[in-house]
């Protein structure tokens, strides 16, 4: 059971109005799908060459760290999730600017391979929002002033802990409110952080398992993307994929595919080019389906396959192939999208980071060695150009800025630059 636990990295995001060129706003990049137009991105580290500096963390955790402009967001707990952290660092010399402690003394659970913080920030270049799980949802501006707090939407527990990270389109903010025994997804305004719309996610069990004992729960990051020429939220909820206008928060469309194994969503749905792949976490099912159409899109579903390696982080699609790193076993796997047909598999380590590009290369931090592989996309083999260790443990997905590259461990935040 233990390898189901890494439901954080999943957590990969939109955000509709990046906050300026060259940031890195949410989790997994300025368009929440992994990709990034960096030209001049590192592919060289180590402990000791690239490192431009790293400043050590307060304790432990998963969440990714964000770039906008000048400053370095990461969320951090400490003394056991009592006190939940979010931290601003400048990125010229890793020096903390700020920090942002909401206590929280109520005991909830969570297990030790997801700290409390999880999920990743979110920025739109004026605003810094983060959400804390059952403590609430918090937004500040760049210096640090609070401008509001959501601390009464419930309770967010899960013997696996939260994940989730927030998106801002436009003026909303986005935030899938789960797992727990009453779980929805929820818009907030930015400005004043009132609700907007909130939908709930039906469930026929306890928050942690189903009715029938199986385990059950989202920590999944919405995706914004275009269907039918129009922007829609989508979400890997716990047993269904779901499409929601963005603006009333209305059900759109639906598909799901039996998981034997229980109802697990850990990562963010992978999209391109009008077909939605969605992995199943703990080993369960994974499937892709035609996006357009409204109701029902169980009969556009392209393959289903009822087990697969572990999914905690996410993965990209490009030119009609998705590649993937998988928690256990430690592999990264290349697919045809349209048949699920496995390309490759290679061998490497556990991830559970997601996959991120820049320049036409991938890159993906593995969890026990914080060793970053880069590599470049292709059907036909795993093309590997740099293994990038770090020795330190990571379940965070890196950030890529100007050239620069952020990557969060358990010990440190670091800055990687290549040398002039």
């Amino acid at each position: 059971m233990r390898r189901i636990l890494g439901l954080l990295l999943v957590v990969g995001i939109a955000s509709s109005q990046p906050a300026g060129a060259g940031d890195w706003p949410a989790f997994r990049g300025p368009h929440g799908n992994g990709f990034s137009e960096e030209k001049n991105a590192p592919t060289k580290w180590s402990a000791t060459e690239n490192v431009k500096w790293k400043v050590s963390l307060p304790d432990e955790g998963n969440g990714s760290p964000i770039v906008v402009g000048n400053r370095v967001f990461v969320t951090c707990a400490q003394e056991k999730g009592a006190k939940r952290g979010l931290h601003c660092y400048d990125r010229t010399d890793g020096k903390l600017k700020w920090s942002k402690i909401v206590e929280f003394q109520a005991a909830e659970k969570t297990h030790g391979t997801n700290p409390y913080c999880s999920p990743t920030p979110a920025s739109d270049g004026k605003h810094v929002v983060v959400w804390h799980g059952t403590a609430g949802l918090f937004c500040y501006d760049l210096d640090g002033k609070q401008l509001w707090q959501r601390s009464d939407l419930g309770e967010f527990v899960h013997i696996w802990g939260y994940a989730a990270s927030p998106i801002i389109y436009g003026d909303l903010v986005i935030q899938n409110c789960a797992p727990g025994k009453k779980t929805f997804l929820a818009a907030f305004d930015l400005a004043s952080g009132s609700d907007r719309w909130r939908v709930d996610e039906p469930a026929d069990g306890n928050g942690d398992t189903r009715a029938d004992g199986k385990w059950m729960g989202t920590w999944g990051t919405p995706v914004v993307t275009k269907i039918d020429g129009a922007d829609q939220v989508v979400v890997f909820q716990p047993n269904r994929v779901v499409g929601y206008r963005p603006r009333n928060g209305e059900i759109i469309w639906t598909c799901r595919a039996e998981n034997k194994k229980g109802d697990l969503a850990y990562s963010s749905p992978i999209i391109s080019d009008g077909v939605c792949v969605a992995q199943g976490g703990f080993g369960g099912g994974g499937m892709a389906f035609t996006l357009g159409g409204q109701g029902d899109l169980s009969s556009k579903i392209l393959w289903h396959k009822p087990a697969n390696p572990q999914s905690i982080g996410t993965g990209v699609i490009l030119d009609g192939y998705l590649y993937i790193p998988d928690a256990g076993p430690g592999t990264i796997r290349c697919l045809d999208v349209k048949t699920g047909t496995v390309k490759w598999m290679e061998r490497a380590e556990e991830f559970w980071g997601s996959i991120v590009m820049a320049d036409g290369l991938a890159y993906c931090t593995s969890q026990k060695t914080g060793t970053t592989y880069v590599f470049r996309p292709n059907p036909e083999k795993f093309d590997l150009v740099a293994k990038n260790e770090l020795a330190e443990h990571s379940n965070s997905t890196p950030a890529i800025s100007n050239g620069q590259i952020f990557i969060r461990t358990f010990k440190n935040l670091w800055c990687i630059e290549a040398k002039k």
